[in-house]
């Protein structure tokens, strides 16, 4: 059970985007850059993050953007263009149903219910970690000396 690596790296995008809003033109190159990450892996983490509306990448001349305010973009909204049923199979059931065996014959009806109840649960919490929260946090650890005296 393992949220692909994608997601992650699709985060590091969008707050090095939103840093580089008018001081440099976000490129894959860039990206790859300061990911570690091959410039096809991006491109192809940019891809579906254009298709799923979040960013908007000019045609030949590159600079990615952010499409929406970081508040209105969901960690969920990320993982989803990257992951369209990852949820879904976040935890596997191994299968066994075709056995003589009453409890290989059910285990899947057993499983679901709670499963589903996880796969919910993990939903909720993703859709109320936004973006913004993501770069407020970025922003703390970077320049804590910019935080409230008390906080």
């Amino acid at each position: 059970m393992q949220i692909s690596t994608k997601c992650s790296v699709a985060v590091h995008c969008l707050i090095f985007m939103y840093e580089a809003r008018g001081i440099a033109k976000v490129t894959s190159n860039l990206l790859a850059e300061s990911t570690g990450c091959n410039p096809v892996v991006i491109r192809n983490i940019m891809s579906a993050l254009k298709k799923a509306g979040l960013i908007t990448v000019p045609r030949g001349i590159g600079g990615a953007e952010l499409c929406a305010e970081p508040s209105r973009i969901t960690l969920y909204q990320i993982y989803t263009a990257l992951e369209p049923n990852g949820l879904s199979s976040l935890i596997g059931i191994h299968p066994c149903q075709g056995r003589a065996c009453p409890v290989a014959q059910n285990i899947r009806m057993v499983l679901q219910p709670p499963y589903r109840q996880i796969e919910d649960s993990v939903r909720q919490t993703m859709e109320s970690i936004t973006l913004q929260s993501m770069i407020d946090e970025f922003e703390r650890i970077v320049h804590p000396s910019k935080q409230e005296p008390g906080f």
